[in-house]
């Protein structure tokens, strides 16, 4: 069992989904930000790791304490309706984002002056071949990969901006001041976040214990083993989700950070204002080097989103995660179409109010977790109680108060 104590043998799903958190809309959304207040939100985005992380955590237990995916415990335990209530909006709202994210794409590879006609549909063949290899752990290898470079790309970025010394600490009740705190508290968490991690550490667990070969056989040894095996797995899951909430919101203030300086009135989905802005203040190379960042974050969260996405739609159904090769398809098509004849002006005000729909939306699947969290007979050990269930709650209450002052 020495092997067995290596908790890091777990490592992959709560990165990812944390970096996935960093996509394209939330790169806009920290872009805008950053051009509007420089670095008077730096402490908001710091206080965000607190509910990024309680959140997470929650969903990345329940997949390891039912082995099952979010979706399938839903249905499991509560009605078939439910499930879809808690669902379908999820699935809608994905797949707008995902014509946001193959804008990202297309935004990215045109400061390398590659056309989007030419861009989007090979990103679309790419993005469809990885999701719908049958082995978690192929795709997970290649996001690995992809969040080491969006990483490195972002942090590039700002080393050849810069630091300068603005103020880091900034407030004024004012409507549009609170709009942004919204949209920052919108992309923060996103529905399809709680599904993916919930059954990409489901996955990960199942695979992993079948290396062990655990077996049904009710011994003493057996029985502790595979308890010290779910253990072991809790732990490395709390430490990985609090790492990747650490590093998601660095890099959003990371973005912030660079677009400080840059004209408020540039239009980010426009290559050139865009490029000629980041030139402005960060020299030549700084476009190319946030061009590979938006293009990582994009292509990853993509990828992320609809798995999780068709994953918790598969498993309410009651069909198996490996039958979601269709919804991948008929998800993603629409949106790279839309994308390609999308005019450009209706980008930046639309991933803003999107980032906002996203807190209404998170209101049912979080609900419906954080009751499940709680419920001693799913959760078994490690369920939900005291301290634990109360911050729980007090971080979708905080989730949900900053979506309903962006509406008044």
């Amino acid at each position: 069992m020495k092997k067995n104590k290596n908790i890091f043998r777990f490592f992959g799903p709560a990165w990812l989904v944390m970096i996935a958190d960093m996509d394209a809309s939330s790169t806009i959304g920290a872009a805008e930000t950053g051009a509007i207040f420089k670095y008077g939100l730096i402490w908001f985005l710091l206080l965000l790791i607190i509910p990024l992380y309680l959140v997470q955590e929650t969903s990345g237990r329940i997949g390891v304490a039912t082995e099952m995916g979010l979706g399938e415990v839903i249905r499991n335990n509560y009605s078939h309706s439910v499930a879809l209530t808690a669902t379908v909006p999820m699935v809608f709202t994905d797949v707008v984002t995902y014509i946001i994210e193959y804008l990202g794409i297309a935004i990215g590879l045109s400061f390398f002056n590659i056309p989007i006609l030419f861009s989007l549909p090979v990103f679309y063949v790419i993005h469809i071949a990885v999701v719908i290899k049958r082995k978690y752990g192929f795709t997970e290898s290649i996001l690995l990969l992809i969040s080491a470079i969006l990483i490195i790309a972002f942090i590039m970025t700002l080393i050849v901006r810069g630091v300068r010394s603005y103020n880091v600490l900034y407030f004024t009740p004012s409507p549009s001041f609170l709009f942004i705190l919204a949209v920052n508290v919108g992309a923060v968490i996103m529905p399809f976040m709680l599904f993916f991690q919930a059954s990409a550490t489901a996955e990960k667990i199942t695979n992993t214990g079948k290396r062990y070969e655990f077996s049904n056989v009710p011994n003493v040894n057996s029985d502790a083993e595979k308890y010290e095996f779910s253990r072991n797995a809790m732990k490395s899951m709390r430490i990985e989700t609090l790492i990747g909430a650490v590093v998601s919101e660095t890099l959003m203030i990371v973005v912030e950070m660079v677009m400080s300086g840059i004209n408020p009135n540039v239009n980010f989905a426009s290559i050139h204002q865009l490029a000629f802005g980041l030139t402005a203040i960060a020299g030549v190379y700084s476009p190319y080097l946030f061009g590979i960042g938006l293009i990582g974050a994009a292509f990853l969260a993509l990828i992320v989103m609809s798995m999780g996405s068709a994953w918790g739609f598969m498993e309410v159904l009651g069909m198996g995660r490996e039958k979601s090769s269709v919804v991948y398809i008929l998800e993603s098509f629409p949106a790279v179409v839309i994308a390609l004849i999308l005019p450009e002006a209706y980008l930046i005000k639309g991933v803003l109010y999107l980032l906002v729909i996203f807190i209404f939306v998170l209101i049912g699947p979080g609900i419906l977790m954080g009751l499940i969290a709680r419920n001693r007979n799913i959760m078994k050990e490690f369920y939900s109680s005291g301290f634990r269930e109360f911050a729980y709650w007090s971080s979708l209450i905080f989730v949900l108060i900053f979506g309903i002052i962006a509406i008044l």
